[in-house]
């Protein structure tokens, strides 16, 4: 029998050789586990992985991956996990620990490690303990996860069936899984981060490519703005420029600006704070970025500024132009604060860097114009006459033609002639600084490579220290201050050394050639905008002749309408009046049948009969109800007669007619309108008719321009009635007596007649009295009519009949047209 000692060794080296073995196990199991995590950069992939070999090699209930969002005060949710059967999910809870920023987001934030194992009886807040119980927790383990040493979440092991003390084995084993996946949620935003700023990087490239295709400041600035405000996908982008004429005061003059926020544009600004604060460190070029206008101690006449145009958040960069600044780029957030990031204030700063570029090439063009217009003074100053003369011959062949591949052929050739080379050739760069041929002249016999490219570097001249001579001298050609391409002229049949002269002289004319190329582009561009505008404008015209024809339509339902509204009423009057008059002629017939049915000894009783019956009333009342019958009848005629003499319709040639025949009827017609109901006190109206003579006119049109000015004079009088009456109503106090008025005078004046119709409504505003002869333009609602109708009436007057159609208009005091027709009709 072996001594205890020895047994008792044994068995502890049992357990000792059991502990390694298991050390092994764990350490194989954590290797396997590290390079399942390695073997993914997507962190669902990992996280989900993660979750379920821990749960696995644990044998623990629950495993899971809270993220935290400090922004929200701690609230977070489960991102990943895995959970035994029987037991419930934690993911997409929300949760949100207001015990958890005061006791344990330090501590965690420091590394700490917390393993509980019972709930109950570790001394929780009650607080966490119930978000631990919603979940079904009795022991937990939590191990933080970070994130460039900031919180990011939680590594959490849940042991939900029973207590369990956590081994310094497990608590070091889920240690080291924590650290690989800090690791990897650190390179996965390393990852997102490097993809970011490459496709930042790659959309600055294509907005700079963009603005840099074209010289235009316009073209540049309105780019600019749609462009970044996709990119960063902003809410208002905008160019602010100051004017240098006022200190500080400015306006935006170009923006992009989203669906449900006010436009900016052509808005004055002056902003007193902005010399103090604001205009040193942009004039060094700094850019400013604010993620809330609140959180920043900003002056109260700056923060109104911001709100009237609603922003919340902004970036703001320089424009600078020589030096000094410019304007400003703008880029707001307006329905929040946000949080800029870094690389999106850089990239505001490379477009402002860029927009920079554009005004100082605008400078640079600006001058190229003033150089182009002082070259020309020059050559005509040379003393070399002969060469001069050779190239006004050579540029005036160029601008014989507006056509690109005209001036390409003649440029080509003319060239070869003057300067006697093999061959001239016009090379065209394209966006890559690569190009091709377009076009060339050569020599005959002399065949050229398709391969030949110009060499680029400048032309020896016989002047050179080297005087080597060279096969190629070549000039470029450019638009503004944009190179286009080159003019090249080989010379392979011998060496030759290029002049001084030779190459100014091949300048000249590539300086010649890019405004031939400009403006044979610039008249395409016109022939293109020309074939749109005479399609406008023969939609124009089909939509003029549809709304005159609408308004022609209008008019005659008005006229319809008063027809109908006075034959109603004489009609009326002669039915109610028929009732009696049956009435009265069947007692006089009864009483007339009695009397000659009984004998003259019966006289008196007949006479009593009839005294009975009112037959002195009838004998007095039938005479003036049939007088009355007969002047409804005459209205009746009288109406109907106005309205055929108003439209005119059997008279639409040249005709002599009474101008107040014309006034009459359309007064006539509207005088349903004129007289007093239960809305509006009625309209007087004054007529002053001078003795006229007969006008050679086409009548119905011009009873047409009468329609149309007294319906707007009526117009203007209804309303000033019906806002004096709401005013009164507002007020709560009685609304006075409205005199509302036409006045309508006749008169000769020389060989013309004229009309001036006068009202006392609301007179015109200045921005309708500017327009009130423009086709189409209204100032009715949709619905409530065709418009003012005096574009039509200005057509009839002045173009039908070689008049005058004129108004003077004072606002709230009213408005008075004068028209002046010629007595003879001049051709």
């Amino acid at each position: 029998m072996q001594p205890y000692f020895i047994i008792e060794a044994e068995e502890q080296l049992d357990f000792s050789i059991a502990q390694f073995q298991d050390h092994i196990e764990q350490q194989k199991a954590l290797a396997g586990l590290i390079k399942r995590i390695r073997e993914s950069l997507d962190l669902d992939t990992i996280f989900q992985t993660t979750a379920t070999e821990v749960r696995r090699l644990l044998n623990a209930d629950r495993v899971g991956v809270f993220r935290f969002y400090p922004e929200k005060d701690w609230e977070g949710e489960f991102v990943s996990e895995d959970v035994a059967e029987g037991w419930g999910s934690a993911i997409e809870q929300k949760v949100y620990d207001h015990c958890f920023g005061e006791q344990f987001a330090i501590h965690y934030s420091q590394g700490r490690i917390q393993a509980i194992a019972d709930i109950y009886a570790a001394g929780l807040s009650p607080c966490h303990a119930d978000i631990l119980a919603k979940f079904q927790v009795r022991a937990n383990l939590v191990l933080p996860l970070l994130k460039n040493k900031q919180l990011w979440g939680l590594l959490c092991i849940h042991q939900c069936s029973e207590t369990r003390d956590w081994k310094n084995s497990e608590i070091e084993f889920v240690k080291i899984i924590a650290d690989h996946l800090t690791v990897a949620i650190q390179q996965a935003e390393h990852l997102n981060q490097a993809r970011y700023q490459t496709e930042q990087q790659k959309a600055l490239t294509g907005v700079i490519s963009r603005i840099r295709e074209s010289l235009k400041l316009d073209t540049i600035f309105h780019t600019t703005v749609v462009e970044v405000r996709q990119l960063l996908k902003a809410d208002r982008v905008g160019i602010f420029r100051f004017d240098p004429k006022n200190n500080w005061e400015g306006e935006f003059i170009y923006e992009d600006v989203a669906l449900g926020f006010n436009s900016a544009i052509r808005d004055k600004v002056y902003d007193h704070c902005f010399s103090e604060n604001f205009a040193p460190l942009y004039r060094q070029g700094r850019v400013n970025a604010i993620a809330d206008i609140y959180q920043h101690e900003f002056k109260s006449c700056y923060i109104q500024i911001l709100e009237r145009f609603q922003v919340r958040a902004n970036i703001v960069a320089p424009l600078l132009k020589e030096g000094e600044l410019w304007g400003l780029l703008c880029i707001h957030q307006c329905s929040g604060p946000r949080e800029w990031e870094p690389s999106e204030i850089e990239f505001a700063y490379q477009i402002a860097e860029q927009l920079g570029v554009a005004l100082k090439q605008d400078i640079y063009l600006q001058q190229v114009q003033v150089q182009a217009v002082e070259l020309a003074q020059v050559k005509e100053r040379t003393k070399a006459m002969e060469r001069q003369k050779l190239l006004a011959v050579t540029v005036d062949k160029i601008r014989q033609s507006l056509d690109i591949k005209t001036i390409f052929k003649t440029t080509t050739e003319a060239v070869r002639e003057l300067l006697k080379v093999d061959r001239v050739a016009i090379y065209r760069f394209d966006s890559n600084w690569r190009g091709k041929f377009v076009a060339d002249s050569f020599k005959h016999g002399w065949e050229p490579s398709a391969t030949v490219q110009p060499l680029m570097m400048p032309a020896m001249s016989d002047t050179d220290d080297n005087n080597l001579p060279r096969n190629e001298t070549f000039v470029p050609i450019s638009q503004g201050d944009k190179l286009w391409g080159l003019l090249v002229a080989y010379q392979t049949s011998h060496p030759r050394v290029w002049k001084d002269e030779e190459v100014d002289l091949l300048a000249q004319v590539g300086v010649q050639l890019g405004v031939a190329i400009q403006q044979g582009e610039l008249l395409q561009q016109t022939k293109d905008q020309a074939t749109q505008l005479a399609e406008a404008l023969k939609e124009i015209k089909q939509t003029q002749d549809y709304l005159i024809q609408g308004e022609k339509m209008a008019s005659l339902g008005e006229l319809l309408a008063g027809i109908a509204y006075e034959i109603n009423n004489p009609v009326n009057f002669i039915l109610g009046n028929l009732t009696h008059m049956r009435r009265y002629a069947q007692q006089l017939l009864q009483t007339i049948n009695i009397y000659r049915a009984n004998s003259p000894d019966t006289l008196s009783s007949i006479q009593e009969q009839v005294e009975g019956l009112g037959l002195d009333f009838i004998n007095e009342d039938l005479p003036k109800m049939l007088y009355s019958m007969e002047i409804g009848a005459k209205r009746i005629n009288q109406i109907m007669l106005s309205l055929r003499n108003f439209a005119r319709a059997d008279e639409s040639k040249l005709k002599a007619v009474n101008i107040h025949e014309g006034l009459d009827n359309t007064l006539l017609i509207l005088g349903h309108r004129l007289k007093a109901n239960g809305k509006y006190p009625g309209i007087e109206v004054v007529r002053k008719y001078d003795r006229l003579p007969l006008v050679e006119c086409y009548i119905a049109q011009l009873n047409q321009v009468f329609m149309n000015i007294l319906a707007n004079s009526i117009d203007t009088l209804e309303q000033k009635f019906a806002n004096i009456k709401q005013k009164h109503l507002n007020a709560g106090t009685e609304c006075p007596e409205i005199p509302l008025s036409i006045c309508i005078v006749t008169q000769v004046i020389d060989d013309s007649v004229l009309v001036k119709i006068t009202d006392n409504g609301l007179g015109m505003p200045e921005f309708v009295s500017k327009r009130v002869f423009e086709p189409f333009f209204t100032t009715k609602d949709v619905g409530q009519g065709a418009g003012l109708g005096l574009s039509i009436s200005h057509q009839i007057v002045v173009e039908k009949h070689k008049g005058q159609i004129q108004f003077k208009s004072q606002l709230g005091q009213g408005t008075e047209f004068l028209i002046q027709i010629p007595i003879k009709h001049r051709v």
